[in-house]
């Protein structure tokens, strides 16, 4: 890792987007360079496993300017990492604007003296609406009077990543893959570690202030060029067909079908793709000492990190559109009035295994009894517009509160009290719930509770609907997961 912009060592940084993709990673690279570090999160729930890296937790909404109120007065660096695109709202330039104005609100409190922004490549004129926000919010960070350092990238190269899933979806499940014309357009990917690099590496950099980089690899490369590029490193053969008439709605809906994306996420992404995604301005290389690695070294590095099970951080970890702005709090206490529970009790001998069954079940590992019948239920959530199973999760031995698991939410995870508590993401005519305990002693028991609160009468239609096969599949679950 490349030392920090040795001009001046930061004496608080702010972080928001501290829970997402790029947040996640930046944080123990500020920590091990000793900088103090404040983490803004929405939601209360999501910052234990942050704050037991060392870092302050602020509580803050910046798409109302709830709780601004808040920062700490002597923040003098502070990086924009937000993004509404999961969020899918309906104005995404309107939403972002408004969280980048309380932002700035909410900095004219401090002793700001830099703000960092990771944007998006857009050296065209046919900008796509997600991008059209990205350039928006850079106007009014611009505009502010502070400092600000834009840095635009590409595709980013990195184990969870949003872009990278999608390609390695498409190679791994398709020997065949017939995508639109976006395939020929030509993009410049960069590694993760040096993105990192980079946010590292103009921290009060005098030739930085109120300056927009272009970041990239060393590769220029067409889409089909790096599909098939991946597909040598996997070992795997495959052909591209170009169908050159397929819309922007197909394309995304191809993408949201084949890949573990969400269709919101798929078409801001296709949106993006219209056009070549290379850098123009490329003085950022004679300013930040690093040597950005190519594509081959980035698929090694981010393939290592997968088979070693050390993910730090994945596009799933953003809260589903529907439920995040309620946060995590208001579906923890589970409730029974007026709800249809499915409850199991097996005797266990070895409450320790079963545990350990219960933090692996999903992604890869599966659903362990019948899992093609939860696939088929995936199948039909993506039919309706869902997340689907094929989200899968970051992890596949260990779970926070907050992962993403399949279709479902991680709300409680406590291994030491034997409780894993998941909310259901999926579509549904109502809330669901899907809870583990070890309770008792002589002998210790499994008790595995399905509930389901109904959303009126075509909720309770729902559940009566498929009262057998969820009887069916969660009693077979509970032996499954009681007998490791």
């Amino acid at each position: 890792m490349t030392p920090i912009s040795p001009y001046k060592i930061p004496q608080h940084v702010l972080l928001t987007g501290a829970t997402g993709y790029i947040g996640k990673r930046l944080i123990p690279a500020l920590l091990k360079q000793g900088i103090r570090v404040t983490c803004l999160i929405r939601h209360p729930e999501r910052g234990a496993d942050i704050a037991k890296l060392g870092c302050d937790i602020m509580i803050a909404d910046l798409a109302t300017g709830a709780g601004i109120g808040r920062v700490p007065t002597d923040i003098d660096v502070a990086y924009f990492l937000v993004h509404a695109m999961n969020d899918a709202p309906k104005n995404l330039i309107e939403e972002e604007s408004t969280i980048a104005h309380h932002f700035i609100a909410m900095l004219q409190q401090t002793a700001i003296e830099q703000i960092i922004y990771l944007s998006g490549l857009a050296n065209h004129d046919n900008v796509s609406p997600h991008l059209k926000s990205r350039l928006a919010v850079e106007t009014i960070l611009n505009e502010s009077g502070i400092p600000t350092t834009t840095l635009r990238s590409s595709i980013i190269i990195g184990s969870g990543s949003a872009s990278f899933e999608i390609i390695r979806d498409l190679v791994e499940k398709l020997p065949i893959m017939l995508p639109p014309k976006w395939i020929r357009n030509r993009c410049q990917p960069i590694s993760i570690v040096n993105v990192i690099e980079y946010l590292l590496g103009v921290i009060h950099h005098p030739k930085c202030y109120g300056q927009c980089f272009d970041i990239g690899g060393p590769d220029v490369l067409t889409f089909r060029s790096m599909l098939l590029k991946l597909a040598k490193f996997r070992g795997l053969r495959r052909w591209i067909v170009c169908i050159p008439l397929l819309s922007l709605r197909m394309s995304s809906l191809w993408l949201y079908f084949i890949t573990s994306t969400n269709f919101s996420l798929s078409q801001y992404l296709v949106e993006s793709m219209k056009e070549d995604s290379v850098c123009n301005n490329n003085a950022i290389t004679g300013i930040v000492p690093i040597s950005p690695i190519g594509f081959g070294a980035a698929l090694k590095q981010t393939f290592s990190e997968i088979e070693d099970h050390s993910v730090l951080s994945s596009w799933r970890d953003s809260w589903h559109i529907a439920k995040q702005r309620k946060g995590l709090s208001n579906f923890i206490h589970v409730p029974t009035h007026g709800c249809f529970i499915d409850q199991y009790e097996v005797p266990i001998t070895n409450p320790t295994a079963v545990i350990d069954k219960c933090w692996a079940i999903g992604g890869q590992n599966g659903w362990y009894f019948c899992h093609w019948l939860w696939q088929v239920r995936g199948f039909i959530d993506k039919c309706v517009g869902g997340v689907g199973l094929s989200r899968g999760r970051t992890h596949q031995t260990n779970i926070h509160t907050g992962d993403a698991l399949d279709f479902w939410r991680v709300i409680y995870a406590n291994k030491s009290e034997g409780r894993l508590l998941l909310f259901a993401e999926m579509k549904l005519p109502g809330d669901a719930w899907l809870e583990w305990k070890i309770q008792g002693e002589n002998p210790p028991r499994l008790v595995q509770t399905a509930t389901f609160r109904p959303n009126g009468i075509f909720g309770r239609l729902y559940w009566y609907a498929f009262y057998v096969v969820h009887f069916f599949m969660f009693k077979g679950l509970a032996k499954r997961i009681a007998n490791p």
